[in-house]
Protein backbone atom coordinates (compact mmCIF):
# COMPACT_ATOMS: atom_id res chain seq x y z
CA UNK A 1 0.00 0.00 0.00
CA UNK A 2 1.69 3.56 -0.90
CA UNK A 3 2.58 6.06 1.64
CA UNK A 4 0.64 8.96 1.88
CA UNK A 5 2.73 11.84 -0.33
CA UNK A 6 4.72 14.29 1.27
CA UNK A 7 3.76 17.65 0.48
CA UNK A 8 4.73 18.34 -2.94
CA UNK A 9 5.17 22.13 -3.94
CA UNK A 10 3.43 21.48 -6.88
CA UNK A 11 0.16 20.99 -5.21
CA UNK A 12 -0.22 23.76 -2.50
CA UNK A 13 -2.37 26.00 -3.41
CA UNK A 14 -2.76 29.18 -0.59
CA UNK A 15 -5.93 30.55 -2.06
CA UNK A 16 -7.76 33.40 -0.63
CA UNK A 17 -11.12 33.67 -1.62
CA UNK A 18 -13.72 36.17 -0.25
CA UNK A 19 -17.03 35.39 0.50
CA UNK A 20 -19.10 38.29 -0.95
CA UNK A 21 -20.08 38.38 -4.47
CA UNK A 22 -20.41 34.58 -4.31
CA UNK A 23 -23.40 32.22 -3.54
CA UNK A 24 -26.22 33.46 -1.06
CA UNK A 25 -24.64 31.32 1.93
CA UNK A 26 -21.49 32.64 1.94
CA UNK A 27 -22.87 35.89 1.72
CA UNK A 28 -24.70 35.30 5.01
CA UNK A 29 -21.84 33.23 6.61
CA UNK A 30 -19.40 35.92 5.70
CA UNK A 31 -20.84 38.27 8.82
CA UNK A 32 -19.83 35.65 11.49
CA UNK A 33 -16.55 33.94 9.85
CA UNK A 34 -13.11 35.60 9.26
CA UNK A 35 -9.75 34.63 8.23
CA UNK A 36 -7.78 34.73 11.33
CA UNK A 37 -10.45 34.46 13.76
CA UNK A 38 -8.68 33.35 16.96
CA UNK A 39 -5.12 35.60 16.56
CA UNK A 40 -5.66 37.11 19.28
CA UNK A 41 -7.36 34.59 21.52
CA UNK A 42 -5.58 31.54 20.20
CA UNK A 43 -3.01 31.81 18.17
CA UNK A 44 -1.97 28.79 18.08
CA UNK A 45 -5.02 27.22 17.05
CA UNK A 46 -4.97 26.17 13.42
CA UNK A 47 -1.19 24.82 13.91
CA UNK A 48 -2.13 22.76 17.02
CA UNK A 49 -5.11 21.50 14.86
CA UNK A 50 -2.56 20.82 12.00
CA UNK A 51 0.26 19.01 14.24
CA UNK A 52 -2.07 17.04 15.59
CA UNK A 53 -3.72 15.82 11.94
CA UNK A 54 0.02 15.57 10.70
CA UNK A 55 0.81 13.27 13.62
CA UNK A 56 -2.36 10.87 13.16
CA UNK A 57 -2.31 10.79 8.95
CA UNK A 58 1.55 9.66 9.69
CA UNK A 59 0.52 6.23 12.23
CA UNK A 60 -2.30 5.97 9.25
CA UNK A 61 -2.57 6.78 5.97
CA UNK A 62 -6.47 6.41 6.33
CA UNK A 63 -6.83 9.29 8.64
CA UNK A 64 -7.41 12.17 5.73
CA UNK A 65 -10.05 10.47 4.28
CA UNK A 66 -11.88 9.76 7.12
CA UNK A 67 -11.37 13.09 8.39
CA UNK A 68 -13.00 14.37 5.54
CA UNK A 69 -15.69 12.29 4.97
CA UNK A 70 -17.22 13.18 8.89
CA UNK A 71 -16.87 17.34 7.71
CA UNK A 72 -19.47 16.21 4.76
CA UNK A 73 -21.44 14.14 7.42
CA UNK A 74 -21.23 17.03 9.56
CA UNK A 75 -22.29 19.85 7.67
CA UNK A 76 -24.73 18.11 5.53
CA UNK A 77 -27.26 17.71 8.74
CA UNK A 78 -27.83 20.62 11.08
CA UNK A 79 -24.71 22.32 9.10
CA UNK A 80 -21.42 22.82 9.90
CA UNK A 81 -21.79 22.70 14.05
CA UNK A 82 -20.27 19.49 14.73
CA UNK A 83 -23.23 17.96 15.71
CA UNK A 84 -22.53 14.51 14.46
CA UNK A 85 -19.61 14.33 17.33
CA UNK A 86 -22.11 14.62 19.71
CA UNK A 87 -22.69 10.56 21.71
CA UNK A 88 -25.90 9.21 23.06
CA UNK A 89 -28.93 7.15 22.11
CA UNK A 90 -31.01 9.39 18.76
CA UNK A 91 -28.16 11.47 18.27
CA UNK A 92 -26.74 11.62 14.36
CA UNK A 93 -23.43 10.15 15.35
CA UNK A 94 -26.38 6.78 16.40
CA UNK A 95 -27.76 6.67 13.26
CA UNK A 96 -26.30 3.71 10.87
CA UNK A 97 -25.85 5.58 8.05
CA UNK A 98 -23.12 7.32 10.66
CA UNK A 99 -21.27 4.50 12.25
CA UNK A 100 -18.57 3.99 9.80
CA UNK A 101 -17.49 7.27 10.00
CA UNK A 102 -13.93 7.61 11.78
CA UNK A 103 -11.54 10.53 13.05
CA UNK A 104 -13.35 11.34 15.86
CA UNK A 105 -10.37 10.57 18.16
CA UNK A 106 -8.17 13.03 16.24
CA UNK A 107 -10.98 15.40 16.61
CA UNK A 108 -10.78 14.99 20.48
CA UNK A 109 -7.08 15.30 20.95
CA UNK A 110 -6.55 18.62 18.75
CA UNK A 111 -9.81 19.70 20.83
CA UNK A 112 -7.81 18.42 24.29
CA UNK A 113 -4.87 20.46 23.36
CA UNK A 114 -6.95 23.49 22.64
CA UNK A 115 -8.63 23.19 25.72
CA UNK A 116 -5.23 22.90 27.70
CA UNK A 117 -3.78 25.88 26.25
CA UNK A 118 -6.90 28.20 24.98
CA UNK A 119 -9.79 26.71 27.65
CA UNK A 120 -13.59 27.51 26.58
CA UNK A 121 -12.27 29.36 23.23
CA UNK A 122 -11.89 27.11 20.21
CA UNK A 123 -15.28 25.53 18.73
CA UNK A 124 -15.60 21.91 17.77
CA UNK A 125 -16.97 22.73 14.35
CA UNK A 126 -14.01 25.07 13.34
CA UNK A 127 -11.67 21.98 14.52
CA UNK A 128 -13.74 19.62 11.84
CA UNK A 129 -13.00 22.14 9.18
CA UNK A 130 -9.69 22.37 9.70
CA UNK A 131 -8.72 19.42 10.22
CA UNK A 132 -10.62 18.11 6.82
CA UNK A 133 -8.72 20.69 5.05
CA UNK A 134 -5.23 19.72 6.38
CA UNK A 135 -6.63 16.22 6.00
CA UNK A 136 -6.66 17.21 2.37
CA UNK A 137 -3.41 18.82 2.04
CA UNK A 138 -1.44 16.32 3.95
CA UNK A 139 -2.67 13.26 1.49
CA UNK A 140 -1.31 15.40 -1.73
CA UNK A 141 -4.26 17.68 -2.48
CA UNK A 142 -4.48 22.11 -2.36
CA UNK A 143 -4.41 23.69 1.08
CA UNK A 144 -7.39 26.29 1.28
CA UNK A 145 -7.03 29.28 3.91
CA UNK A 146 -10.53 28.95 5.54
CA UNK A 147 -12.12 31.48 7.81
CA UNK A 148 -13.47 30.37 11.27
CA UNK A 149 -15.50 31.09 13.95
CA UNK A 150 -18.51 28.78 14.06
CA UNK A 151 -20.25 27.84 16.62
CA UNK A 152 -21.42 24.45 17.95
CA UNK A 153 -24.68 22.90 18.04
CA UNK A 154 -26.74 21.93 20.49
CA UNK A 155 -29.20 19.59 18.46
CA UNK A 156 -28.40 16.41 16.96
CA UNK A 157 -31.25 13.61 15.98
CA UNK A 158 -30.77 10.53 13.88
CA UNK A 159 -33.91 11.43 12.05
CA UNK A 160 -32.38 14.15 10.44
CA UNK A 161 -29.51 12.29 8.98
CA UNK A 162 -31.09 10.43 6.65
CA UNK A 163 -33.17 12.86 4.05
CA UNK A 164 -29.64 15.30 4.51
CA UNK A 165 -26.76 12.53 3.35
CA UNK A 166 -26.18 11.27 -0.27
CA UNK A 167 -26.87 7.91 -1.12
CA UNK A 168 -24.54 5.71 -3.19
CA UNK A 169 -27.67 4.85 -5.25
CA UNK A 170 -28.77 8.43 -5.71
CA UNK A 171 -28.85 9.92 -9.53
CA UNK A 172 -28.26 13.19 -10.50
CA UNK A 173 -31.29 14.66 -9.86
CA UNK A 174 -31.37 13.47 -6.67
CA UNK A 175 -27.91 15.20 -6.17
CA UNK A 176 -28.69 18.02 -7.33
CA UNK A 177 -31.80 18.20 -5.35
CA UNK A 178 -29.91 17.98 -2.20
CA UNK A 179 -27.21 20.04 -2.89
CA UNK A 180 -29.37 23.48 -3.95
CA UNK A 181 -30.84 22.58 -0.45
CA UNK A 182 -27.53 23.52 0.50
CA UNK A 183 -26.30 25.93 -1.15
CA UNK A 184 -24.64 24.17 -3.80
CA UNK A 185 -24.61 24.25 -7.31
CA UNK A 186 -24.06 21.23 -9.80
CA UNK A 187 -20.22 22.16 -10.27
CA UNK A 188 -20.17 21.95 -6.49
CA UNK A 189 -21.93 18.15 -6.94
CA UNK A 190 -18.99 16.97 -9.41
CA UNK A 191 -16.19 18.91 -7.61
CA UNK A 192 -17.35 17.68 -4.15
CA UNK A 193 -17.87 14.28 -5.17
CA UNK A 194 -14.25 14.36 -5.80
CA UNK A 195 -13.62 13.53 -2.57
CA UNK A 196 -13.87 9.65 -3.49
CA UNK A 197 -10.31 10.07 -4.84
CA UNK A 198 -9.29 8.93 -1.24
CA UNK A 199 -11.27 6.51 1.09
CA UNK A 200 -12.83 3.23 1.61
CA UNK A 201 -16.35 1.57 1.28
CA UNK A 202 -17.85 -1.64 2.94
CA UNK A 203 -18.49 -4.04 0.16
CA UNK A 204 -22.65 -3.14 0.69
CA UNK A 205 -22.05 0.60 0.14
CA UNK A 206 -22.15 -0.75 -3.75
CA UNK A 207 -23.99 -4.30 -3.75
CA UNK A 208 -27.10 -2.46 -5.69
CA UNK A 209 -24.64 -2.62 -9.00
CA UNK A 210 -24.54 -6.72 -8.06
CA UNK A 211 -26.68 -9.44 -7.42
CA UNK A 212 -25.99 -12.13 -4.54
CA UNK A 213 -26.63 -15.17 -5.45
CA UNK A 214 -27.79 -18.88 -3.19
CA UNK A 215 -24.29 -19.04 -2.43
CA UNK A 216 -24.29 -15.49 -1.59
CA UNK A 217 -21.20 -14.86 -4.72
CA UNK A 218 -21.45 -11.55 -6.87
CA UNK A 219 -22.75 -11.04 -10.22
CA UNK A 220 -22.49 -7.81 -12.09
CA UNK A 221 -25.99 -6.48 -13.23
CA UNK A 222 -24.82 -2.78 -13.70
CA UNK A 223 -23.40 -2.77 -17.58
CA UNK A 224 -22.09 0.84 -17.05
CA UNK A 225 -19.50 -0.55 -14.53
CA UNK A 226 -16.22 -1.67 -16.42
CA UNK A 227 -15.72 -5.64 -16.42
CA UNK A 228 -12.69 -6.20 -15.15
CA UNK A 229 -12.94 -3.79 -12.19
CA UNK A 230 -16.28 -5.57 -11.55
CA UNK A 231 -14.33 -8.73 -11.46
CA UNK A 232 -11.98 -7.04 -8.96
CA UNK A 233 -14.81 -5.88 -6.99
CA UNK A 234 -16.38 -9.55 -6.31
CA UNK A 235 -12.65 -10.28 -5.30
CA UNK A 236 -12.57 -8.42 -2.57
CA UNK A 237 -16.14 -8.96 -1.90
CA UNK A 238 -16.58 -12.51 -1.85
CA UNK A 239 -19.24 -14.91 -0.21
CA UNK A 240 -18.77 -14.98 3.11
CA UNK A 241 -16.78 -11.81 3.30
CA UNK A 242 -16.69 -10.14 6.60
CA UNK A 243 -19.09 -6.87 7.13
CA UNK A 244 -16.32 -4.85 7.88
CA UNK A 245 -14.37 -5.87 4.12
CA UNK A 246 -13.52 -2.24 2.42
CA UNK A 247 -12.10 -1.42 -0.46
CA UNK A 248 -10.40 1.57 -1.82
CA UNK A 249 -13.03 4.28 -3.56
CA UNK A 250 -9.94 5.02 -5.67
CA UNK A 251 -8.38 1.53 -6.99
CA UNK A 252 -4.92 3.49 -8.75
CA UNK A 253 -4.29 6.06 -5.97
CA UNK A 254 -6.03 5.10 -3.09
CA UNK A 255 -4.57 7.04 -0.85
CA UNK A 256 -3.69 10.39 -2.57
CA UNK A 257 -5.72 12.94 -3.50
CA UNK A 258 -5.74 14.26 -7.21
CA UNK A 259 -8.25 14.25 -10.52
CA UNK A 260 -7.83 10.55 -10.52
CA UNK A 261 -11.10 10.06 -9.34
CA UNK A 262 -12.46 11.48 -12.48
CA UNK A 263 -10.26 9.20 -14.43
CA UNK A 264 -12.05 6.44 -13.17
CA UNK A 265 -15.33 7.45 -13.84
CA UNK A 266 -14.08 7.76 -17.50
CA UNK A 267 -13.25 4.59 -17.58
CA UNK A 268 -16.23 3.00 -16.31
CA UNK A 269 -14.91 2.65 -12.92
CA UNK A 270 -16.61 4.74 -10.31
CA UNK A 271 -17.48 2.09 -7.18
CA UNK A 272 -20.14 3.94 -6.55
CA UNK A 273 -23.88 4.35 -9.16
CA UNK A 274 -23.52 8.21 -8.10
CA UNK A 275 -19.92 8.39 -8.96
CA UNK A 276 -21.07 6.64 -12.34
CA UNK A 277 -24.29 8.89 -13.00
CA UNK A 278 -21.77 12.10 -13.30
CA UNK A 279 -20.41 10.53 -16.37
CA UNK A 280 -23.70 9.51 -18.00
CA UNK A 281 -25.89 12.53 -17.34
CA UNK A 282 -25.22 15.71 -19.65
CA UNK A 283 -25.13 17.73 -17.02
CA UNK A 284 -22.43 16.72 -15.65
CA UNK A 285 -20.30 14.93 -17.65
CA UNK A 286 -18.26 17.94 -19.37
CA UNK A 287 -17.48 18.97 -15.86
CA UNK A 288 -15.92 15.28 -15.30
CA UNK A 289 -14.41 15.42 -18.34
CA UNK A 290 -12.48 18.72 -17.83
CA UNK A 291 -11.76 17.70 -14.23
CA UNK A 292 -9.95 14.44 -15.64
CA UNK A 293 -7.34 16.54 -18.05
CA UNK A 294 -6.84 19.32 -15.20
CA UNK A 295 -5.53 19.02 -11.62
CA UNK A 296 -4.80 22.39 -11.27
CA UNK A 297 -8.22 23.24 -12.31
CA UNK A 298 -9.67 20.42 -9.74
CA UNK A 299 -7.59 21.85 -7.09
CA UNK A 300 -8.73 25.50 -7.85
CA UNK A 301 -12.55 24.58 -7.93
CA UNK A 302 -11.60 22.22 -4.89
CA UNK A 303 -10.77 25.60 -2.99
CA UNK A 304 -13.54 27.38 -3.87
CA UNK A 305 -16.55 24.46 -3.44
CA UNK A 306 -14.95 23.25 -0.10
CA UNK A 307 -15.36 27.35 1.52
CA UNK A 308 -18.80 26.68 0.46
CA UNK A 309 -19.13 23.47 1.96
CA UNK A 310 -17.90 24.32 5.24
CA UNK A 311 -20.11 27.30 5.63
CA UNK A 312 -23.16 25.50 5.14
CA UNK A 313 -25.85 26.68 8.12
CA UNK A 314 -22.84 27.88 10.02
CA UNK A 315 -24.05 29.18 14.43
CA UNK A 316 -22.70 32.08 15.88
CA UNK A 317 -23.56 34.05 19.03
CA UNK A 318 -26.16 32.86 21.01
CA UNK A 319 -26.90 30.00 17.94
CA UNK A 320 -24.11 27.73 19.60
CA UNK A 321 -21.81 27.47 22.32
CA UNK A 322 -17.84 26.40 22.49
CA UNK A 323 -18.27 22.93 24.07
CA UNK A 324 -15.21 21.72 26.46
CA UNK A 325 -16.11 18.50 25.00
CA UNK A 326 -16.68 17.79 21.51
CA UNK A 327 -18.84 14.55 22.55
CA UNK A 328 -21.05 16.11 24.86
CA UNK A 329 -23.35 18.94 25.16
CA UNK A 330 -22.15 21.67 27.34
CA UNK A 331 -24.00 21.56 31.22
Amino acid sequence: MAKTPPFPQMCKFLILLSFFGSAAVLQLSAAALSFGFYAATCPAAELLVRNTVRSASSVDPTVPAKLLRLLFHDCFVEGCDASVLLQGNGTERSDPGNRSLGGFEVIESAKRGLEFFCPATVSCADIVVLAARDAVEFAGGPFVQVPTGRRDGRISAASNVRPNIVDTSFSVDQMMSLFAAKGLSADDLVVLSGAHTIGTAHCSAFSDRFRRGPNGQLTLIDSSLDGAYADQLIRHCPAGASSSATVDNDPATALVFDNQYYKNILSHRGLFQSDSVLMSDGRTRVQVESLAKDQTGFFESWAESFLKLSSIGIKSGDEGDIRLSCSVNNI
